[in-house]
């Protein structure tokens, strides 16, 4: 995101228009599906590696299996269109979507692998990138994490998007 922002010309006095405003709410809402699924999956989120917490269907994973990865595109699309770097939005959504589809992929195996039945009947009922309209009805019902909890996991997003948004405001000055 940060990296980004060298692309954008320099002296553009852009004040908040419609347009940066809505790419601004874009990345919001990415963020604050991060933070509702972070509040109910926990730190294993962060994780790369074949470890396994239990199987995750409540909150925003009873409407789509994958909701950190979509919150992560709508954070990066928002932030292109805010920062009106609109030939990127395309480029994001190409560059994220093969990421996610192997990574996506990769994970199901090991669910599906690790957790058996249970995986399979939740991945037949809840939708892997379309969410739907109505939660699909918890076949688990783990405990959600503390916001605290929730908050310091995404404290590096947090921090990236503020970050961003900062040095956007002050390229366009």
């Amino acid at each position: 995101m940060i990296a980004a922002i060298a692309l954008i010309p320099g002296n553009q006095n852009v004040e908040p228009t419609p347009l940066w405003l809505s790419g601004a709410a874009l990345g919001l809402a990415g963020e604050a599906v991060r933070l509702w699924a972070v509040h109910h999956i926990g730190v294993i989120s962060r994780t790369r590696s074949d470890r396994l917490g239990p199987l995750v269907s409540t909150g925003p994973f009873s409407f789509v299996r994958n909701p950190l990865y979509l919150g992560n595109i709508a954070l990066w699309v928002g932030f292109a269109v805010s920062a009106r770097l609109f030939w990127m939005v395309p480029l994001i959504l190409l560059v994220l979507g093969l990421e996610y589809h192997a990574i996506v992929r990769w994970e199901e195996h090991v669910l599906a692998a690790r957790l058996g039945d249970s995986y399979r009947a939740y991945a037949a009922r809840v939708p892997r990138w379309v969410p739907t309209c109505a939660p699909i009805k918890a076949a688990s019902n783990p405990a959600a994490y503390s916001w605290r909890e929730t908050f310091f996991s995404e404290r590096g997003t947090l921090v990236a998007i503020a970050a961003g948004y900062l040095l956007l405001w002050l390229k366009m000055r």
